[in-house]
C-alpha cells in the first residue's frame, strides 16, 4: 500500500487527532462541547481532539452491514438507538441477496454492537449530550454510511448541534454530510480518494482494550 508524505498524510490516528483538534479550534469557538468517537478506530483520534478541547469523551457504537459475500462493501450500518442506514449507492449490490441473509447480519452486528457498549464504558454511564455541541470523530470517511448512522441515532438525543470531524475523507462522502449535521470539519479531502487507511503511516488496527484504556484516561483528564 501506498503511504502519504509527511504534508499529504499523518503519521498514526493520534498525529491525525491533533492536526483534527487545530482544525476544530481554528473553524469555531466551543463553549460546552462533547466529543463522541466512533470505535474503535476514531477513539485515538477523539482522545487527541477532547484533550486539546477540554472535553468529555465518549463512545458512539456503529456497526457496518457488510455484503454476505463481500463484506468490506458497506450495505449500510445500525447505530445506537434502534438506527438503521442503508447506502443507496450499493442499492445494485442487494441483487441475489436475499433479505434474510440481510436480516441476519443486522441481528450479528445488533449482538456486537451491544457487546461493545458494555465493554467500553466499563459500567460508566454515557455522557448526556442534550443541549450540548457534540463533535463526533472518525479516523476518516469512506463510504460515511457509520457516521451516517451515527449522526441520525444522536438527533434523537436532542444535541444543540452535531459537527462531524475526521482527519481524512472522500470528497462526495463529506459532501453528503453536510447535509445531515450541523457541520463538518475534514482536515484533508485529497483527489483520488481511494481508502482511508492510505493517508497513515501507521495505521494498526485499534483493539478494545485500547479503546478502555484511553476512554479510562479521558475520564480521569476530565475529574482532575
Amino acid at each position: 500500500m501506498t503511504r502519504p508524505s509527511p504534508s499529504l498524510g499523518f503519521y498514526d490516528r493520534h498525529d491525525a487527532g491533533r492536526s483534527l483538534a487545530q482544525a476544530l479550534l481554528q473553524h469555531r469557538d466551543w463553549s460546552d462541547p462533547v466529543v463522541l468517537a466512533l470505535p474503535r478506530g476514531g477513539v485515538p483520534v477523539a482522545f487527541e481532539v477532547a484533550a486539546v478541547l477540554d472535553a468529555p469523551l465518549d463512545v458512539l457504537v456503529v456497526r457496518k452491514i457488510g455484503h454476505p459475500q463481500h463484506e468490506e462493501f458497506a450495505l449500510g450500518a445500525i447505530a445506537s438507538g434502534g438506527v438503521t442506514v442503508m447506502n443507496a449507492e450499493q442499492d445494485g449490490m442487494l441483487g441475489g441477496v436475499a433479505d434474510a441473509d440481510v436480516q441476519r447480519i443486522i441481528v450479528r452486528e445488533q449482538a456486537e454492537l451491544a457487546r461493545r457498549e458494555s465493554i467500553y464504558r466499563d459500567d460508566c454511564d454515557e455522557v448526556a449530550v442534550a443541549g450540548r455541541e457534540v463533535i463526533v470523530v472518525d479516523d476518516g470517511l469512506a463510504t460515511g454510511a457509520t457516521m451516517r448512522a451515527a449522526v441520525q441515532s444522536l438527533r434523537q438525543r436532542g444535541p444543540a448541534s452535531i459537527t462531524v470531524g475526521v482527519p481524512v475523507g472522500a470528497a462526495e462522502s463529506v459532501d453528503a454530510l453536510r447535509a445531515l449535521a450541523d457541520d463538518v470539519v475534514c482536515v484533508r479531502i485529497p483527489e483520488p480518494f481511494r481508502a482511508v487507511g492510505e493517508w497513515y503511516a501507521q495505521f494498526p488496527q485499534t483493539s478494545d482494550e485500547e479503546v478502555r484504556t484511553l476512554l479510562a484516561r479521558a475520564r480521569r483528564m476530565m475529574s482532575t
